[in-house]
């Protein structure tokens, strides 16, 4: 690989050339937050992007209304670029999810005009993937077999490092437990109720103690979804939602099962019953060596991104007033590449399709050293020019990424071999 260091590539240009178009674009994302699969305004706007620079849309893949397909290119390989554009309630962007699907288009665009001008052959297809923070969008598109034909896939997401994501994100289940029982005055005739809400707050007491003997990467937690009945009913009907993971599938099936006797134990105790609803579920990430390898001799080669002193005030505010812990150093460089997969405690849906195809996920420091997913800190950079330059970064290194990719001889095959053997 020539020294990108040193030369302006093709991407690089094309990125730099529209560098306040897509700052534009995730601001637009940022400014209008929408939950899962009421994304319309984040979809139209992303999917109209790729259209402008020469993609060809297919709305409502899988059959969800702000899901799309955007292609360009014939033949192989096929690469497909996973974009996310849904916010949390409440928070709005604070997983940065407007960068992320920015960045995902402007890679495949950087690509797109990098083989135009090389005349390299292969499709470019980017996929507008909703409903990532409830587990579900990629999912859903996954059964719906729309990932199959992939050589690769490629995404990214903000954190607060520049590496090649080495991580294995969680398996998880999302589950629902409706209890229903028997309505009665609370006051006046206590005893002819049977209370949901006593069996949803005994299944809860029941996991809390469940903690103890699992395996020490297990996480169970959960929220009460509101029924709307005041305290001076015994309530019929108690709903509460949960998520179950681990780094491990058959460690979160175990769990899952067990937290379902917790809930079937709570209902026999209460004289009620319960509904057990499997809303999502997943498996834990699939690395795969051969393709972190390419992609990290791909970014070593580009520059992380530098900071004003205006950045690194507003990156001292922001870690004094969130608390943070990063000692003063507030961002870095590329960090290494591990020698072995790293557990961490979060999930994405973008795990089950790295059990279908080769997944790449790259990390760009779109927040300050210490910044943590889902919180006030993380949505407030995602808005502004940190944020920027971490999302412009990212876009870079995936479309860099996928070139290398593309060009080593045995790339394809050895990702493959991989893959089927792990």
């Amino acid at each position: 690989m020539s020294d990108l260091q040193n030369t302006e590539t093709i991407i690089a240009a094309w990125i730099s050339r529209h560098e306040t178009e897509l700052i534009q674009t995730a601001d637009y994302i940022f400014r209008n937050p929408e939950l899962a699969y009421e994304e319309h305004l984040a979809s139209k706007c992303l999917s109209g992007f790729l259209e402008k620079n020469g993609f060809v849309i297919s709305d409502k893949t899988a059959g969800i209304d702000t899901a799309f397909t955007a292609q360009w290119g014939r033949g192989k390989p096929v690469i497909g670029f996973l974009a996310e554009y849904d916010a949390l309630a409440g928070i709005g962007h604070a997983c940065g999810h407007n960068l992320l699907g920015t960045a995902v288009c402007a890679a495949a665009c950087a690509l797109k005009t990098d083989m135009e001008h090389t005349g390299a052959q292969g499709t470019i297809r980017v996929y507008g993937c909703p409903a990532e923070e409830i587990m579900s969008g990629k999912i859903v598109m996954d059964k719906a077999g729309i990932f199959d034909s992939l050589d690769a896939a490629v995404t990214w997401h903000p954190f607060d490092r520049n590496r090649v994501s080495n991580d294995i994100w969680q398996a998880q289940d999302i589950k629902n437990y409706t209890f229903h029982g028997v309505s009665a005055h609370a006051s006046k005739s206590p005893e002819e109720g049977r209370s949901a809400l006593d069996a949803a707050e005994l299944m809860n007491i029941g996991v809390n103690y469940l903690r103890e003997h699992v395996p020490g990467d297990v996480r169970m937690h959960y929220a009460y979804l509101d029924n709307h009945i005041p305290a001076n009913v015994v309530p019929d009907t108690a709903k509460t939602n949960y998520f179950i993971r681990s780094s491990k599938r058959s460690r979160t099936e175990d769990a899952s099962s067990r937290v379902d006797d917790c809930a079937r134990g709570a209902a026999l105790m209460t004289g009620t019953t319960v509904d057990i609803e499997l809303v999502k579920s997943c498996r834990e990430m699939k690395i795969n060596r051969p393709l972190t390898e390419i992609f990290y001799q791909a970014m070593a080669q580009i520059p992380t991104p530098e900071y004003t002193q205006d950045e690194l005030n507003l990156a001292a505010e922001i870690t004094k007033e969130a608390g943070l812990s990063n000692d003063g150093i507030y961002f870095g460089g590329l960090e290494p590449l591990e020698d072995e997969p790293v557990p961490i405690s979060i999930g994405t849906d973008a795990s089950q399709v790295s059990h279908t195809v080769p997944l790449i996920t790259v990390s760009a420091a779109a927040m300050c050293r210490g910044t943590a997913l889902h919180h006030w800190a993380a949505a407030r950079q995602a808005g502004m020019s940190i944020g920027h330059k971490g999302m412009l970064y990212a876009a870079r290194c995936m479309a860099e990424g996928t070139k290398l990719l593309m060009e080593t001889p045995d790339g394809f095959s050895r990702i493959w071999d991989y893959h089927r053997a792990h």
